[in-house]
């Protein structure tokens, strides 16, 4: 029973995908122990860099980076500095140990995760990774063997991992399947008697979703379908002329319970935590796997969906304008259909995960 302050670490972002599962621990496990301090620790490359700061978290910013694979003069010097990157995030992950002396690491993926990982093992420090997609992460297929516990969210990723696995489902926001759509279709100044379509590409957007979908606005507009379209940051201003009385356009959701509740239909990319989140709401929906994933793991994760009728996998390099309207035509039009897969989808989700994974992190520091 920990009687005591309590310090560890999590590790883990680069992108939502890995972020929002380590805030969602991290909030859990000291939501369940109030003596357990959670010390986090990301990159300066990352979006968890505002993230960590907005929340007023404690934490460590690594200056490590991911490898680049574009061929061009700027990637090649920032892969020249990568092993001067990798020898100074080392000498603070070690002067961080020293400091706080965790009692566990959990890792969430990305690149800044792999260094406590490795640091927690070389200690003996209980090590927990929690692997979000169908096909694992470098960072788990690493580390598998030597960790106490791996946590995963699809029954696909142990196929691809030496060790015995838990399947947890990811940790997702408890507060996301809580929005009322009546409020939300109200909040985002819509109308409560048109079908509603959400679409997003990430936390970061995606340029090819946003291309196609400025292409069939008019169509939905003459079909009376409305619009919630999250754009991405960097990309709102290339793509907010669309905006009219049935779309709405904004370039970050804060609040993704009221965007969620308020689809009667999702448009995608199959990212594992949106794939969570969507299961976790009960959703149904129309993927587009990003085919330049490592290993195709959007495509995997979109397949665990699809084959379960929650959703429709749609090819990015193969799918133009109409086939996307008309997939949403024999979708939303269809309430027996939509509720059908409403009800796969839901089937899919694992709504105790963050506190199935949290409970058992506990469990590993008493245990010591």
């Amino acid at each position: 029973m920990i009687n005591h302050n309590t310090n560890i670490i999590i590790s883990g972002g680069g992108t939502g995908g890995h972020l929002f599962p380590a805030l969602a621990l991290g909030s859990e496990i000291e939501k369940l122990n109030s003596k357990i301090n959670v010390h986090y620790v990301g990159s300066v490359h990352g979006i968890e860099k505002e993230a960590f700061m907005k929340k007023n978290l404690t934490y460590t910013l690594l200056p490590i980076s991911g490898l680049h694979r574009q061929i061009n003069f700027t990637s090649a010097y920032k892969n020249m500095l990568l092993p001067y990157r990798i020898v100074k995030s080392k000498k603070i992950v070690q002067k961080l140990f020293a400091n706080i002396s965790p009692s566990l690491v959990i890792a969430t993926g990305g690149y800044a995760s792999a260094m406590p990982l490795n640091e927690g093992i070389r200690r003996n420090i209980p090590t927990i990774i929690q692997e979000q997609n169908a096909f694992p992460g470098i960072t788990t297929r690493w580390f598998a063997k030597k960790v106490s516990k791996i946590f995963i969210a699809f029954k696909e990723a142990e196929k691809f991992i030496e060790k015995k696995c838990i399947l947890s489902g990811n940790p997702v926001r408890s507060e996301l399947n809580k929005g009322n759509r009546d409020e939300a279709i109200k909040k985002l100044c819509l109308k409560n008697d048109k079908k509603t379509i959400f679409v997003f590409g990430g936390s970061q957007g995606s340029l090819f979703l946003n291309n196609l979908i400025s292409k069939i606005v008019n169509e939905l507009y003459n079909l009376d379908i409305q619009l919630i379209w999250q754009t991405g940051p960097k990309l709102y201003e290339k793509f907010k002329n669309h905006k009219n009385e049935l779309v709405t356009i904004i370039p970050f959701i804060e609040n993704m319970a009221d965007a969620y509740a308020a689809g009667d239909l999702i448009i995608s990319r199959s990212g594992a935590i949106t794939c969570s989140e969507i299961t976790y709401c009960g959703k149904p929906s129309i993927l587009f796997p990003y085919l330049a994933a490592a290993g195709d793991h959007q495509t995997k994760n979109a397949n665990s969906l699809a084959k379960e009728g929650a959703s429709i996998l749609l090819n990015e390099k193969t799918c133009n304008d109409s086939d996307l309207i008309n997939s949403i035509k024999n979708l939303i039009f269809s309430k027996d259909r939509l509720k059908k897969m409403s009800k796969a989808s839901l089937s899919l989700s694992f709504p105790n995960a963050v506190n199935k994974i949290s409970k058992e992190a506990i469990a590993l520091i008493n245990n010591v």
